[in-house]
């Protein structure tokens, strides 16, 4: 190799350098592409809801305005009829500017889904919001959606309000649902705990997908030593962008007073041995997950209380909004194996 040919040994440095620069401009070209075609279909369903009011025509001019449009801009994308239509209802929905809502952030195909399935304006314009900040594919848009997420976050009795700062109560406040829905578990109706947290740990992609963006796994059966005993954690989370620890501990029959003393132990272990103030972790969360709840028996339980407490429920989907859910194929072969394991459980059992 010549003086030439040989690299300085900076070179590698340069070269991800450069490729990190190259990949952060394709991202921000492709949003204000992006942007700028949203309001574009944004600024033609005007046009075409304001000349259908006024001449009364139907479907037959949509579709001929379809081919000319094609017919002109050949290389150009997205002037299908079903498109077209959806421009106008686009229009329809947000008659107002959209330059300053997070809808005109999304994807078309994320936009369309909303207009689909979600007609209270006020939720439409949450899982938008939500959808911007978590960058949600839109496979999870739609379990969001199907599985009325807005109704869920923060519903959970719980404390946070009493015990944490106000922004700190607001932002846990986002990962507080009741209830989380697992019907991807399908779950035997004689499930033991044991049997609830093996088919969530053999299923965790589903799971963190449900509670939410930001769940980092830490474990299952989480030993902590306290005192001259052993006590073990069901599942520990750590949230990222709210920088503490999630403890979960299940029950597959109703909360009752003492499960919720448990939590608390958990949540004051977690805090005094696992919680690094000095990186800026917050208080520790817990989360108790039961098959029912007594409200009243709830407040009396937590209140006095100074950890940061919520008490949700676990359901089943009806079986009218399951084939709503997205990758149908992939939910049944979940299903199919948590039955399989649950079945193998059984026939295991002397």
């Amino acid at each position: 190799m010549t003086e030439i040919d040989r690299l300085p040994d900076g070179y590698g440095g340069l070269l991800a350098a450069v490729k990190a620069e190259v990949a952060r401009a394709r991202i921000r070209t492709a949003r204000v592409v992006n942007t700028e075609l949203i309001g574009l279909y944004w600024a033609i369903g005007p046009r075409i809801l304001e000349s259908q009011r006024a001449d009364g025509w139907g479907t037959r001019v949509i579709d001929r305005l379809s081919t000319d449009l094609r017919a002109e801009f050949p290389g150009m994308r997205g002037f299908s009829a079903r498109s077209l239509v959806y421009m106008r209802t686009f229009a329809d929905r947000y008659p107002d500017s959209i330059a300053q809502r997070p809808v005109a952030q999304l994807p078309w195909r994320h936009i369309t889904t909303l207009l689909d399935k979600v007609p209270d304006p006020a939720a439409r314009d949450w899982y938008a919001a939500q959808d911007v900040e978590h960058g949600w594919s839109t496979p999870v848009l739609t379990h969001h959606i199907t599985t009325e997420r807005h109704k869920r976050v923060g519903a959970a009795p719980n404390n946070s309000p009493q015990v944490l700062p106000p922004a700190d109560s607001d932002q846990t406040r986002e990962i507080v649902q009741d209830p989380y829905v697992l019907a991807f578990l399908a779950l035997d109706p004689h499930h033991s705990e044991r049997d609830l947290e093996d088919a969530l740990v053999n299923r965790l992609t589903r799971f963190l997908a449900e509670l939410g963006t930001g769940f980092a796994y830490v474990g299952r059966q989480y030993k902590v030593t306290v005192g001259a005993s052993d006590y073990f954690i069901d599942l520990l989370f750590y949230h990222l962008r709210l920088r503490a620890f999630v403890v979960f501990e299940l029950k597959a029959v109703a909360a009752q007073p003492e499960h919720i003393g448990k939590l608390n132990f958990y949540v004051n272990v977690v805090d005094d041995r696992l919680r690094n103030t000095e990186h800026g972790d917050r208080p520790t969360i817990g989360i108790l997950l039961a098959a029912d709840r007594d409200d009243v028996a709830v407040e009396y339980a937590v209140r006095g209380l100074t950890t940061p407490l919520a008490v949700s429920t676990y359901r089943a989907l009806p079986d009218d909004v399951r084939p709503a859910l997205p990758s149908a194929t992939d939910l049944a072969g979940i299903v199919n194996d948590a039955r399989q394991d649950l079945n193998q459980k059984a026939r295991d059992r002397p």
